[in-house]
């Protein structure tokens, strides 16, 4: 039973080390039990070779996995992963595509990673060209969050396969394999199917949230390692104006969410309430940089973002990557 639930794992992400501290850790009442568990794994166990190890199990953006491929369902999901960028690919998109991996290969010494799921070839390459001149130690990180995006959609995939194979356990048994079959393959992941029913005006079925919707960590690019003991401010903007403007004076007008000071990994604490669905606006996550760094150029850092009506239910990872002399953000997942 382990060998089969440790080779699953390693079909939703390819580091050995990875599947074996999921095995370890299971069984998983829930999906979100497992993400969770994935998540801890993923960022604070496996060391750079097993990232390395999960990033080289990704065919390139725009090719069909190899034959030789160790995991039957994981190159069976590349490819649904990649089919709508491979739908609307072009035969001079596709060559530009190789062409941009192959400098990203050269570059970094890894695949280029996303998660393809819905995304165009032309959206794809943006992204890629976008992230292209990144620093190593900066791609590498985002590639990591890239992989874990990757992870929770097929935990996701997997679990729904569960679900479905108790509930026909009690059919013929060669119906019951194939319809098992096909359910690993074919079935999408719960974010994916809220994100199509709000974009179609449907109120998606959202499971209660296991960690607070806005999050962020803080790596030191320049050491390479987290950024232990930075102060973090929450902030959300409910000033006399709809948004504040650039340019104009907005004291007074950003209400504390919460604070905290991350810890040896990095991570901060909880900054705001454990709450379903977030209120529409602007927010502002604040680094006290210039006490963790006094000789750099950062007294503070703040990165204002905008959360819509229709990704209420979304969760937001906002990471700093600090250097003395400069710094940069994403969203994560």
């Amino acid at each position: 039973m382990d060998s089969k639930m440790e080779k699953d794992f390693l079909a939703c992400c390819g580091s050995k080390k990875f599947a074996e501290e999921m095995t370890s850790s299971g069984p998983f009442a829930n999906l979100d039990q497992a993400i969770d568990a994935a998540r801890d794994i993923w960022f604070n166990k496996v060391d750079v070779n097993g990232w390395l190890e999960a990033f080289a199990a990704h065919p390139q953006i725009g090719q069909n996995p190899s034959a030789k491929h160790p995991s039957d369902t994981s190159a069976q999901w590349s490819k649904g992963e990649q089919s709508t960028a491979l739908q609307t690919a072009t035969d001079s998109s596709l060559q530009e595509l190789s062409d941009w991996n192959a400098r990203y290969w050269k570059k970094f010494g890894f695949v280029f990673l996303i998660c393809a799921s819905g995304r165009t070839a032309s959206e794809i390459l943006a992204e890629l060209k976008r992230r292209y001149p990144n620093r190593p130690i900066v791609e590498f990180e985002i590639a990591a969050q890239e992989q874990m995006k990757v992870t929770e959609l097929r935990l996701a995939k997997l679990f729904s396969t569960q679900v479905k194979a108790a509930s026909i356990s009690t059919q013929n048994p060669e119906t019951a394999a194939k319809k098992a079959g096909e359910d690993r393959v074919s079935i999408i992941g719960a974010h994916l199917t809220a994100t199509s029913e709000a974009s179609a005006g449907k109120t998606p079925q959202i499971s209660p949230r296991t960690r607070p919707p806005i999050t962020t960590h803080v790596l030191d690019v320049a050491r390479g390692s987290p950024a232990a003991g930075i102060e973090v401010r929450l902030e959300m903007w409910k000033g006399n104006q709809p948004r504040p403007l650039f340019g104009k004076e907005d004291e007074g007008g950003w209400v504390l969410e919460g604070s905290s000071i991350t810890d040896k990994d990095g991570r901060s604490g909880q900054l705001m309430s454990m709450i379903d669905a977030l209120n529409p606006g602007i927010y502002k996550i604040s680094f006290n940089t210039g006490k963790y760094c006094p000789s750099g150029f950062f007294p503070y850092v703040s990165i204002l973002f905008e959360i819509k009506e229709s990704q209420k239910w979304e969760h937001f990872h906002v990471p700093l990557l600090l250097s003395p002399f400069s710094f940069s953000t994403y969203r994560g997942s």
